[in-house]
């Protein structure tokens, strides 16, 4: 609102003002009229008292008119103090984004299970499970990701890489990368993954480069590994089980014990591997990924390279409100020259051996169930379930199923597992082997920071 057209206004009453008291004035001269005077005295009053009251309002208005540039003002450097903060904050966290952040878990545990007898003499036992330290950041655009592991009886590397981002969605990864192969990141929700992370098929990592394009609908995963992350049979390591990932390490000879060290060493070479997946939304609730898997690669000896190997799978992870559901079917088969019906293979600074061949079949469910229990904020109770099936040599089946809860109470996550399954590695058995069902109950304590 501005003061101008009211300023010329009143100059207009006041210009009329002092013209009618001189002609009335004339008048009253010529006729001598004392209520013509009366008449006019009371006009000059009347048009005083408007011009008081246009003075009054047009102070009114310029204190209004003063008020409000004061507050545009106001407004003005309040908004370039709040722009100059936020390019500030912009500023901090860039900078806060480059260079390396680190974090980590420190995990115990209880178990108990019919596999030991003097194991359950002592009414179970508690161990320290891991100390870990995980990397991750951005210099100069290239982004780096490692994790390390420490055990009581062996340190790992679980993956180590270097990444640089072509686009938004694109993605170029080089160093101990993940195999992708089946759901992803797991193909499980339990403590202990699936059967299948003992075949070296989920959570594996090898040495190689990935592409990776992680889009919406699709998701693209390509890659290609020269050897596993211990150097394949010619790495200079102490020895190639003190490893996180299963992998091959060589061929059981006929007899040969099922945890013996291998006679026969071997690895994986020159792996190249795909997995392509699609997300349905058909609706808010929902979320609908499939995909297909597959590697090949090569099995190399000490001096020469003796057969190869493949693998593939159909897979899906659905989503409803809390509740998840997982699927997965695989095949992976081992073709060594001259024939082999077992491979060895090494992990957590153990030996064990698996079939030459397999069909792997799971099935998971989870459902999460959001509470405020003091420091518990979510539940999520699942039961996950694989079994391997067609082994080579007439080995007989494997199955693994898990029954729990995971409880997450800020950093602090817990997971309760009932363990059921036979011939199945850590509860007394071997991919290999031919057992009894056996149990086990555990109680994984983890703090992550």
């Amino acid at each position: 609102m501005t003061i101008k057209p009211l300023t010329a206004a009143v100059l207009c009453v006041l210009g009329v003002a002092l013209a009618v008291p001189a002609q009335a004035a004339g008048k009253t001269q010529d006729q001598g009229s004392d209520a013509n005077k009366t008449s006019v005295n009371q006009q000059i009053s009347d048009m005083q008292k408007q011009i008081q009251a246009l003075q009054a309002q047009l102070e009114k208005l310029k204190q209004s008119q003063a008020r409000a540039d004061a507050e545009r003002k106001k407004n003005t450097e309040q908004q370039k103090a709040r722009a100059k903060k936020v390019e500030e904050l912009a500023k901090t966290a860039k900078k806060s984004e480059e260079g390396i952040h680190f974090g980590g878990a420190m995990r115990f545990q209880y178990f108990t299970g019919d596999y030991n007898k003097s194991i359950n003499h002592r009414n179970g036992d508690t161990a320290f499970d891991i100390f870990r330290i995980n990397m991750r950041g951005k210099v100069d655009n290239i982004e780096l990701q490692a994790e390390w592991r420490w055990f009581q009886y062996m340190s790992a590397i679980k993956y180590a890489w270097l990444g640089y981002d072509f686009t938004k969605n694109q993605q170029l990864q080089v160093g101990l990368t993940r195999i992708p192969f089946g759901n992803q990141p797991y193909n499980s929700h339990n403590y202990f993954f699936s059967a299948n992370y003992y075949l070296g098929l989920e959570d594996t990592y090898h040495m190689g480069v990935e592409y990776v394009y992680s889009g919406d609908p699709w998701n693209v995963r390509l890659a290609f590994f020269k050897n596993d992350g211990m150097g394949g049979v010619g790495g200079y390591v102490t020895s190639p089980n003190r490893s996180y990932s299963y992998d091959v390490v060589g061929v059981r000879s006929p007899g040969e014990g099922i945890y013996a060290d291998p006679q026969t060493p071997a690895g994986s070479i020159n792996t190249a591997a795909a997995r392509v997946a699609y997300t349905f939304k058909p609706n808010d609730d929902t979320k609908i990924q499939v995909g297909v898997s597959g590697l090949h690669g090569g099995v190399q000896g000490v001096s020469k390279r003796i057969g190869h190997y493949s693998a593939y799978a159909v897979h899906m992870d659905a989503f409803y409100k809390r509740l998840n559901v997982q699927a997965q079917a695989a095949r992976y088969d081992y073709s060594i020259d001259g024939g082999a019906d077992r491979l060895a293979v090494g992990a957590y600074a153990f030996y064990d051996s698996i079939a030459a061949k397999a069909d792997s079949y799971s099935f998971n469910l989870k459902y999460h169930q959001p509470v405020q229990w003091g420091p518990i904020h979510g539940l999520d109770f699942y039961n996950d379930y694989t079994i391997i099936t067609h082994k080579s040599g007439m080995l007989p089946n494997t199955f693994m199923n898990v029954t729990g809860v995971a409880v997450g109470a800020g950093d602090l996550y817990t997971y309760f597992d009932y363990v059921t399954g036979r011939n199945q590695p850590f509860i007394g058995g071997s991919m290999a082997g031919d057992g009894k069902i056996r149990h086990r109950f555990n109680i994984n304590f983890g703090f992550y920071f």
